[in-house]
């Protein structure tokens, strides 16, 4: 069966695999040889941030995912790097994106960006914190996103008051369908981590943040809630055997002695 090539929509100018009724794949994208490597792109769009927040909510579901995936070397959680998916367009910076099954064998330099041809994996996940220009900047970006394939496109507008802020998109039968409004967690089985929001606290700034969840809804705890419970946990065990050890002596036994740490004196 050969690979259906890569069609330019004449509204947009964006590149689409030509195929319907199903989800892209990788397989769809025919590239052709000699394209330029990620050292030879550049890094990046040039597009400043809107916001604190385009830097700090993507941050922080990665600083999550560092302790939650200590052994994993396959995935990869880019925050505003640039993704090439088109040779003949400029690249594209979500504000988050996800990917599995990535190679591990990059330099200690890590990716200038992420270029498509070469990785060969399309991300599962992308993340837009939108600004005021909703409409244009929604509208543009899922189509390019349902364009490349990337299973799930999550939107966080904190600045709306009418509608829902968070909007998480699924592609089925090749187009993005609204699957959650952020009633409550979504769980993804292809990623194996649920995603939705809530009032917390992160760098000391309390408000409504982005989380992930396990399967039955339980938030994961940031890094700092994580420090916290494991140091109030060894407090409490502290707590604990310096009380044994006191109600020992009480006794008139030598917990030293028990435990290995006094040795009797020979004769």
């Amino acid at each position: 069966m050969s690979t259906p090539p890569l069609v330019t929509s004449s509204h947009s100018g964006v590149a689409t695999p030509s195929i319907k009724k199903r989800n892209p794949s990788i397989e769809d994208f025919k590239f052709r040889s000699g394209l330029p490597t990620a050292a030879e792109l550049p890094d990046s769009d040039d597009r400043p941030v809107d916001s604190e927040l385009q830097e700090l909510i993507p941050g922080l579901l990665k600083a999550i995912l560092f302790y939650l995936w200590p052994n994993r070397t396959d995935w990869l959680f880019g925050i505003y790097l640039g993704l090439y998916y088109d040779p003949d367009l400029p690249c594209i910076a979500p504000d988050g994106f996800l990917s599995l099954g990535v190679k591990d064998d990059v330099d200690e330099n890590l990716r200038p960006s992420y270029v498509l041809w070469d990785e060969q994996v399309i991300p599962l996940l992308a993340l837009e914190i939108v600004s005021k220009a909703y409409r244009q900047e929604h509208s543009k970006k899922l189509e390019i996103y349902q364009s490349i394939g990337i299973l799930y496109y999550i939107v966080y507008a904190p600045l709306r008051k009418k509608k829902a802020r968070f909007q998480l998109y699924k592609i089925i039968d090749g187009e993005y369908v609204l699957q959650s409004e952020g009633e409550k967690p979504y769980w993804m089985p292809e990623i194996g981590l649920g995603i939705g929001v809530e009032p917390g606290s992160y760098g000391n700034r309390q408000r409504e943040w982005l989380y992930w969840y396990d399967e039955n809804s339980v938030r994961y705890p940031t890094p700092t809630e994580k420090a916290e419970t494991e140091m109030a946990a060894r407090i409490v065990a502290e707590q604990k055997t310096n009380l044994l050890m006191e109600r020992l002596r009480e006794m008139g036994i030598d917990p030293d002695a028990i435990l290995g740490e006094k040795k009797e004196p020979r004769d």
